[in-house]
Order: structure tokens, then sequence, then C-alpha cells
């Protein structure tokens, strides 16, 4: 008896974290390594059309990955025909070599800031790509097939 007491107040501690912000929240595996040519991609059926939400791209990575930074190219498809293509630079690490991301295991999370107060004014489907663009140090090719990157993810949050 005492032991099924403890696990229902886990589980409504549990449920009562939810996350409430999250209208859309999804991740897409990439293996260990993200090759260059391999586009993550997320459907979003427009939420409420009034309404400005945050977006953010989410990624995992682990030990292996070896570079301090990440650059990404990020491409909205809306329904109607426009395309906003942005390329970002999103810093991975401290000075000292630390991980900024979350995680007490050997992958971190990252919420990397995407843009805010977005109003998604046209009814359909909006298609956001993913693509990973890292270069190393002084190469004009980027690395066909960056390590330790797990997961791709994106997510859109309602503002407070």
């Amino acid at each position: 008896m005492r032991v099924s007491r403890i696990v229902v107040v886990l589980f409504l501690i549990v449920l009562s974290s939810c996350d409430s912000k999250a209208v859309f929240d999804e991740y897409k595996s990439v293996s260990t390594s993200w090759n260059k040519e391999d586009v993550v991609q997320f459907k979003i059926n427009a939420p409420d059309s009034i309404k400005p939400y945050n977006l953010f791209v989410n990624v995992r990575n682990t030990n292996a990955y070896k570079y301090n930074n990440l650059y990404l190219i990020v491409q909205m498809d809306f329904p109607h025909g426009k395309t906003v293509t942005d390329t970002l630079e999103y810093k991975m690490t401290e000075k000292n070599g630390e991980w900024l991301g979350q995680g007490l295991s050997a992958v971190k999370e990252n919420k990397l800031w995407y843009k805010d107060g977005v109003v998604f004014n046209e009814d359909g489907t909006y298609t956001v790509s993913i693509q990973q663009a890292m270069r190393g140090s002084g190469e004009v090719n980027g690395v066909v097939s960056l390590e330790g990157i797990t997961d791709v993810g994106f997510r859109i949050e309602k503002t407070e």
C-alpha cells in the first residue's frame, strides 16, 4: 500500500511538471554523426494565427563533439510559398571547454534561440528544415560528417 502511494505521488509530480509553454516540441535522431547533406525537417500545423511565439532549435550532443560552436542553416517554408533562410552560429562551450547544454549524463541538451515573437499568420503547414554548416578551421569545404550530434529538434513556445 505504501509503495503504491509513493508511485502515485511521483506520477502526479511528473504530470504537474509538464511544460505548459510548449506548443510544438519534437526531436529527430541523426545517429552519432550528422552528414552535411542530411536535412532534418519538421512539419508544423500553424498554431493560433494571432499570438506571437518564440522558436528554438534543440540539439543534443555528446563529448564526441569537438567544436566550441555550431553553424546551422535553418529554413522556414510558409504554407503560401514564402521562404525564410537563416545561417546561424551557436556557442556550445564556455571558454574553458565546459559544455553549455543541460544534462547530467554524457549527452547535453541545448535549447538554442532561433526567433522570437513569430506570428503564424498563414493557415496550413509550415516546414522547418535544419542543416549543419560546420567547417574546420581554415578549410573551404564543410565537415562532411559532424561527430557528436545525436538529435536535432525544433520547439515552439508561447510567449509570456
